[in-house]
């Protein structure tokens, strides 16, 4: 029986395409014409028999069979990435790919990232930030760090750390807060999840806000602190993951009282075979969040 091969850079330019959504950017990345990268995919389709984009009016989105297949292509370039590194180096190193949520990254790991540096060498860490809105599979992610309940589907969950959340403001805006009533003169900064801000003044006894009161809403608490401190309003957020602003009193906790909606967990598909490098980087970790 005679196999049909498949070109490596039919592959190689689907995934790229994939990745960017764009067949011009897939071509900046690979140093090739935008009509080149077409016809690399226009044949791994005709190979296929299947089509893996639709266009739409602002770029390329995967069909069915093209989500399919780019999770596998993600594994199989980073197991050959990992193996030609091996061939280059005198020693054995490992990669792996870790997806966080943006809060979480600045405000606890990357504090801590030199430490595990220190700790395993060989380990080449790839990190992506989230805004935990996420698909391992897709991005092939050894581990997500989330915030939640720790319940995802096909997922196993370990706890690392709660997020209580409590309103953080400008010093400036803070010297007009004497009780929690008083924040409703200004516009409340609020993450995507829109219960927030109503369970914190349920908590303290006091009257919700209206629903026309003036919100913003942010799909990063990093961006919603930096907004904050510029006086735009008082966000609601994670205060454990903001303490180095607290210390520079950049920013300011008008009141000590919090709320838990969620926990930052070490989340890993069921499905993603355990590698030494997942093992280390758990244990570490976990031990750091002790």
């Amino acid at each position: 029986m005679t196999r049909s091969y498949i070109p490596l850079n039919s592959l190689r330019a689907f995934e790229a395409a994939a990745r960017h959504l764009s067949f011009t950017h897939a071509a900046i990345e690979l140093n090739v014409t935008h009509s080149a990268i077409s016809q690399q995919v226009k044949a791994l389709e005709d190979h296929l028999n299947c089509q893996l984009f639709v266009r739409v009016s602002r770029g390329l989105r995967l069909t069915t069979e093209g989500e399919s297949l780019l999770p596998v292509l993600n594994d199989s370039f980073d197991r050959i990435a990992g193996m030609l590194d091996r061939f280059a180096v005198s020693h054995e190193r490992e990669k792996l790919k870790v997806g966080v949520v943006g809060t979480f990254a600045t405000g606890f790991l990357l504090p801590r990232l030199a430490d595990f540096r220190r700790s395993y060498p060989y380990i080449d860490l790839h990190l992506s930030t989230h805004n935990n809105r996420v698909d391992p599979a897709a991005e092939g992610l050894d581990y997500t760090l989330r915030y939640g309940n720790g319940a995802w589907h096909g997922t196993d969950a370990t706890f690392l750390c709660p997020a209580p959340l409590g309103p953080l403001c400008s010093p400036a805006l803070a010297a007009e807060l004497h009780t929690p009533a008083d924040i409703l003169r200004f516009t409340l900064l609020r993450s995507y999840r829109p219960d927030e801000w109503n369970t914190w003044f349920e908590a303290v006894g006091a009257q919700p806000p209206s629903p026309t009161h003036e919100v913003m809403v942010f799909d990063s608490s990093v961006t919603m602190l930096e907004a904050a401190q510029a006086g735009m309003g008082i966000a609601i957020a994670p205060v454990n993951m903001f303490t180095h602003l607290l210390n520079s009193e950049r920013i300011v906790q008008p009141f000590d009282d919090h709320i838990h909606l969620g926990s930052y967990w070490l989340t890993r598909l069921q499905s993603r075979p355990q590698t030494p490098a997942m093992d280390d980087f758990s244990r570490w970790l976990v031990n750091q969040s002790l």
